[in-house]
């Protein structure tokens, strides 16, 4: 395993959240989501996590894992960017946007909000997202780091730009 994902499985950051933990805990979930292995993803999630994802909810992390491997099917080519929004004791709100595209080639950017609930060992154990979708161009993609992989910090302007 690369060094970089082994110190970032390694990493554990636990409730009480202060502004340098919760950054860094959103930025270790985007990395993960980034890496599209919904094995990877899961493990950042409590085996009884509630989740609701736009009109779906469900609980587990076999289901969280069944979700992300169907996603990752259908949302080709994702990057992903996630922003800290607020933190409190043990939650953190995040935006979201995330570029791919679909089977008949169409490009999307959806652009989202979650509220994430962590256990006392850093698991999270509820996540709330809402999410719209919009169609682009693919002239009006934003984001082209190599993937999948981590997001690129020049990549940083993301969310000035909306």
């Amino acid at each position: 395993m690369p060094p970089s994902i082994l110190s970032q499985a390694q990493t554990v950051i636990t409730p009480p959240f202060t502004l340098v933990k919760a950054l860094r805990k959103v930025r270790l979930a985007e990395d993960a989501w980034n890496s599209r292995d919904p094995k990877r993803v899961a493990l950042a999630y409590s085996e009884d996590a509630a989740w609701r994802n736009r009109e779906e909810f469900f609980t587990g992390r076999v289901a969280i894992r069944r979700f992300l491997a169907g996603k990752w099917n259908r949302e080709l080519d994702y990057r992903l960017a996630k922003d800290l929004w607020a933190y409190a004791d043990d939650r953190i709100a995040v935006r979201f946007q995330y570029e791919w595209y679909d089977a008949g080639g169409q490009w999307h950017r959806s652009y989202g909000n979650e509220l994430w609930e962590f256990d006392e060992s850093g698991l999270m154990r509820r996540r709330e997202a809402g999410i719209n979708d919009v169609l682009i161009l693919e002239a009006e993609r934003k984001f082209f780091w190599p993937a999948p992989g981590p997001r690129i910090i020049r990549e940083s302007r993301t969310f000035a730009n909306q």
